[in-house]
């Protein structure tokens, strides 16, 4: 799930080409207390993907330079789940197969109801959220929510305030992919500021409190990171 830029504020990327419903529809979600990246094309939507990172991305699928199924294409080869809505003015079956097929969240087709659009974003929000429990595990890590702590096999595990960002950001996603960028962004800043070596030294440090851990961070080649329990490789 993503870490919340804040408490009950959802960070979403509109990308979109026509500047008049751009405008519109960043005044309906802004009017509904989201905040709000925008962009109008293809390859700005991608950087914007690899640096930050957004609780829903809205992706038109006509866009210059490169397509909104390009960018959606990218977005999951990175191994990032985040949830994108769709926005296209083809309402055919075989389109909306094919998008969700690549890993699409929604669909809507213009022209489409302000609120439904509200409603959907909500939607695709709620299923990013922790469980009611307010904490989660892997293995035997263990992490409350409320009180942001730690703890294998029930002893409290001590972190630096970066160790902690970084592994809050694991297992929160926890048995899914974690770019470096992804992380960078959990630390506050983007991948120019907090380079990967950095990111590293961070996974290294987490790596060693917690080898009496059933939790284990795995290196993905070319892609990030990956918390899992080790019996899941069983």
């Amino acid at each position: 799930m993503p870490t919340h830029n804040a408490v009950n504020v959802m960070k979403l990327l509109l990308v979109e080409d026509n500047e008049e419903l751009a405008h519109w529809l960043a005044k309906i979600l802004e009017d509904d207390g989201f905040v709000l990246d925008r962009v109008s094309d293809g390859d700005a939507a991608d950087r914007f993907l690899r640096t930050t990172r957004y609780d829903v991305v809205l992706l038109d699928l006509n866009l210059p330079n490169l397509s909104g199924k390009g960018v959606l294409r990218r977005l999951r080869e990175r191994g990032d789940d985040t949830p994108v809505l769709i926005l296209t003015a083809s309402g055919s079956v075989d389109e909306k197969v094919i998008c969700l097929s690549a890993g699409a969240d929604d669909y809507v087709v213009k022209p489409f109801d302000a609120r439904e659009l509200v409603a959907r974003v909500k939607v695709l929000v709620r299923r990013q959220l922790p469980s009611r429990s307010n904490s989660t595990r892997c293995g035997d890590l263990s992490y409350d929510i409320d009180r942001r702590q730690f703890s294998v096999a029930g002893d409290m595990l001590s972190l630096t305030p970066r160790e902690h960002a970084v592994l809050e950001t694991l297992i929160l996603k926890a048995k899914k992919t974690v770019s470096k960028p992804m992380l960078a962004d959990s630390l506050g800043s983007s991948t120019t500021h907090t380079s990967e070596d950095a990111i590293e030294i961070y996974v290294s440090r987490l790596r060693k409190k917690l080898e009496k851990s059933t939790a284990t961070i795995i290196t993905l080649r070319g892609l990030g990171y990956l918390l899992q329990a080790s019996s899941d490789d069983e």
